[in-house]
C-alpha cells in the first residue's frame, strides 16, 4: 500500500475551503476600509510620522505639571474602579435573573412558569441595551447630563461593564456543575442560597479572574473617556494636544503605559493567587 495516503489529513480540504472562504471574506474587508499598506510605507508619509514624533521628545517634567498628572492618575484609577464596584452590583442580580440553572419553575409545573420566561427576557434585553451601547457613548450622553468630570465615566464604565460582566457571570454559572443547586433547589431553597452554597464555591475563580480582567480594562477605558470630558488623563492629554505642546502629551503617555503594565501585574498575581 502506498504510505503516501497513509499520512494524509482527512480534513485538509475542509481546512483549505475554510482558507479561501476567509479570504474571499476579509480581502473585500480590507477594500471597504481604504486599508492600503502600500500608501503608509511611502517615503513621504515616513518623512511626516518622523517629524510628527520628534515633537514628542523629550517629555515635560515640569513640577506643576507633574502634580496635574499625578491628580488625573488617581481619577483614572479611582474611576475605573468605582466604575467596577458599581458594575457588579449591577452584574449580580441580572446575571442570578437569567441563568437557566438556578431557575425554580424549570425543575416542574410552576404557576410562575410565564412570569419567570418574562422576567429573564426583560432582563436579556437590559443586558443587551447596556453592553450594546459603548462606554464612550454612554460617557458622551452623561456628560450632557452631569457635566463634565469623573463622575460620567464612572457612570459610563458602570453601565457598559455591568451588562458585560451580567452577560459573562451567567455564562460561567451555566458551565459550571449544577447538581448540588439543583438538588438545593428541589428541597425548597431559595435561588440566592442556591447560588451562594451550590454554584459560587465552583465559580468564583473564574468569576474572580474575569472581573479583574475587566477592571484592566476600565483602566484603559478611563483614559479614552477623559477625552469627552470625563476627567482623568484622558481629559489632561486631550487639553495637551489641543495646546500643541507634544512634551505633556509624551509625559501622559508614559504614565498611562505604566498605569496598563500596572494593572496587568496586579491582574496577573491574582489569577495566580486564584488559580
Amino acid at each position: 500500500m502506498d504510505t503516501r495516503f497513509q499520512h494524509r489529513d482527512p480534513a485538509a480540504k475542509g481546512r483549505v475551503l475554510t482558507a479561501c472562504l476567509l479570504l474571499a471574506i476579509l480581502w473585500p474587508s480590507f477594500d471597504v476600509a481604504q486599508f492600503n499598506v502600500a500608501l503608509a510605507m511611502t517615503p513621504g508619509n515616513f518623512d511626516v510620522f518622523t517629524n510628527f514624533l520628534s515633537q514628542f521628545f523629550p517629555p515635560s517634567v515640569q513640577p506643576d505639571f507633574l502634580k496635574m498628572v499625578f491628580k488625573a492618575t488617581l481619577e483614572t484609577l479611582a474611576m475605573a474602579t468605582a466604575g467596577i464596584a458599581l458594575a457588579m452590583a449591577i452584574a449580580m442580580p441580572l446575571s442570578l435573573i437569567i441563568t437557566h440553572s438556578l431557575s425554580i419553575s424549570r425543575l416542574g409545573p410552576a404557576s410562575g412558569h410565564r412570569a419567570a420566561q418574562l422576567a429573564r427576557y426583560l432582563a436579556r434585553m437590559v443586558i443587551l441595551l447596556m453592553r450594546g451601547i459603548p462606554e464612550i457613548v454612554w460617557a458622551l450622553l452623561l456628560v450632557r447630563v452631569f457635566g463634565l468630570g469623573p463622575m460620567s465615566g464612572v457612570l459610563a464604565i458602570a453601565v457598559t461593564y455591568g451588562g458585560m460582566l451580567a452577560k459573562v457571570y451567567s455564562e460561567i454559572l451555566e458551565t459550571e456543575n449544577t447538581r448540588a443547586a439543583r438538588a438545593l433547589l428541589m428541597l425548597g431553597s431559595g435561588r440566592t442560597a442556591a447560588f451562594l452554597y451550590g454554584l459560587l464555591p465552583g465559580a468564583s475563580q473564574e468569576l474572580a479572574s474575569y472581573t479583574v480582567y475587566r477592571w484592566e480594562c476600565a483602566v484603559r477605558a478611563s483614559v479614552v473617556m477623559g477625552f469627552v470630558g470625563a476627567g482623568g488623563l484622558g481629559q489632561l492629554m486631550d487639553q495637551s494636544m489641543k495646546m500643541l505642546n507634544g512634551g505633556e502629551v509624551s509625559a501622559i503617555l508614559l504614565v498611562f503605559l505604566a498605569l496598563v503594565f500596572l494593572a496587568d501585574s496586579i491582574s496577573l498575581v491574582i489569577r495566580r493567587q486564584l488559580a
